[in-house]
């Protein structure tokens, strides 16, 4: 996808913020995270927040 909305943004930095180290490269594993540590529920606002994590995670600079 292209750009990410600025909400999909906040919440994947928040959740980096605070349960960094509990994410993977991986996204399914992510997005099982996502779902443990949040009250998201839309499944395809969820699955965005997953990928924008699992996107950072993976760039060689983690902004």
């Amino acid at each position: 996808m292209g750009i990410k909305p600025n909400y999909i943004k906040a919440f994947g930095q928040e959740l980096m913020v605070r349960y960094g180290d509990r994410f993977t490269r991986d996204f399914d594993d992510n997005k099982l995270m996502v779902a443990e540590l949040t009250v998201i529920d839309s499944k395809r606002v969820r699955n965005r927040v997953a990928g924008y994590i699992t996107r950072k995670v993976n760039s060689p600079r983690r902004a």
